[in-house]
């Protein structure tokens, strides 16, 4: 029996400059923080001499790779000769909530599958693996800072250049600012879950035809940038980055945004919140809020009919939690 565990992240700046329609012609930067909550997939070999039992969302038993449905499942099987095995995925959230869980699982499964050959992969080799199984075989409209935010683990600024590279280095905090920082974070769950990829298929049209977006795009890049140095100054500076960020990313597709979350939003910065941001593409999911402390009860009041879920840093990013192999 092989375990992986896999952080979700949550993005701080940046989001939507990953994007390749973008990135491939004026560069792109986040800075995002993988969090304590968790994809775990397990996989040993399976009692029946050929096919495969394969729970997730749903129950599979194919017979052959190719009866598989799963796309990533049957994309990282097939790429690496996998035979014969029984596969179990399990989350803290529920898919579709906004912290890059498509992007975790593929990484996931990758880190899975490699530990079951009995090899090593790193931890930026299974990011890259993972963007060109999404971004290039399975053709998903996404962009590459989820795969790199869940694998790498900790705080890290990305950057991806118009050559398809990508760089990255962890953001400097001490261990006070990173208690502050999670103090000050707080996830208010609104309720549905969605595909991201209509309003992400909006986005990268967008970044490429329309030359206001184009510019906040560049802004908001300039953002991660500059959040990289003054965060380390003052965790408090994140707030007005976020609610900055968000004023922005709001601008880029229709469905970011609606009714429901402006309202929330509108609330939590009355009773003292300093910013935020709805998590992923937009449209639903969790609503993340920066808050000085003083504050902290009188937001947590005012958005009273939500679940309330705190905020931990994961230092780990992708890892073998067990192998019994």
């Amino acid at each position: 029996m092989i375990i992986s565990r896999t952080p979700l992240r949550v993005s701080f700046a940046g989001g939507g400059t990953d994007l390749p329609n973008f990135y491939r012609q004026h560069g792109g930067a986040v800075l995002s923080m993988s969090i304590q909550k968790y994809i775990y997939l397990a996989m040993h070999s399976y009692f029946e001499k050929d096919g495969y039992i394969l729970k997730y969302s749903k129950l599979e038993a194919p017979r052959t790779l190719g009866d598989i449905e799963h796309r990533i499942i049957k994309q990282v099987f097939s790429d690496l000769d996998i035979r014969r095995v029984d596969f179990n995925s399990s989350a803290d959230v529920p898919a579709g909530t906004g912290m890059g869980s498509s992007s975790a699982f593929t990484v996931g499964i990758l880190n899975l599958c490699y530990a079951y050959k009995g090899q090593f992969v790193s931890k930026a080799t299974l990011a890259e693996m993972a963007c060109e199984i999404e971004i290039n075989k399975l053709n998903e409209p996404i962009g590459k800072q989820d795969q790199y935010g869940c694998a790498l683990g900790g705080i890290n600024f990305i950057q991806f250049f118009e050559d398809e590279s990508v760089a990255f280095e962890p953001v400097p905090l001490s261990y006070e600012q990173k208690r502050q920082l999670e103090s000050s974070l707080m996830m208010f769950y609104l309720g549905g879950t969605r595909s991201a990829s209509a309003i992400l298929s909006e986005q990268s049209k967008n970044s490429v035809e329309n030359v206001d977006i184009i510019k906040n795009l560049r802004f908001m890049a300039g953002q991660a940038h500059s959040l990289r140095r003054d965060i380390c100054q003052s965790v408090d500076v994140l707030g007005e980055y976020l609610n900055e960020g968000w004023m922005r990313k709001r601008k880029l597709a229709p469905g970011v945004s609606n009714p429901l979350v402006d309202g929330c939003y509108d609330r939590a910065l009355a009773a003292g919140a300093t910013g935020g941001k709805l998590l992923g593409a937009g449209g639903s999911g969790f609503l993340l809020v920066y808050c000085p402390q003083k504050k902290r009860q009188d937001v947590i009041e005012a958005l009273a009919e939500f679940d309330l879920h705190e905020v931990r840093m994961d230092n780990a990013g992708a890892t073998i939690v067990y192998s019994d192999a």
